[in-house]
């Protein structure tokens, strides 16, 4: 897929995903998905939109994944 979004649970990172690291990884995603670097004017509102709802649905399942028996964080 996207060579540019890394994986955002343990093991591959130390500590929980930042705010800023999943937005990231969002924006990254919805790049791809619409094969846009940066949204005309008109089409602005609904990428902003993606990219808030890609790292919402991005967090949930981060705060609810269990890891090798690690019970969830959210």
């Amino acid at each position: 897929m996207c060579r540019s979004i890394k994986t955002l649970r343990p093991p591959q990172l130390a500590e929980e995903a930042t705010e800023e690291e999943i937005r990231a990884a969002a924006l990254q995603y919805v790049r791809k998905v619409s094969g846009f670097r940066a949204p005309a004017a008109h089409n602005r509102e609904a990428f902003e939109r993606a990219v808030d709802a890609v790292a919402a649905a991005t967090a949930e399942l981060l705060g609810t994944l269990e890891v090798r028996g690690r019970p969830a964080s959210g």
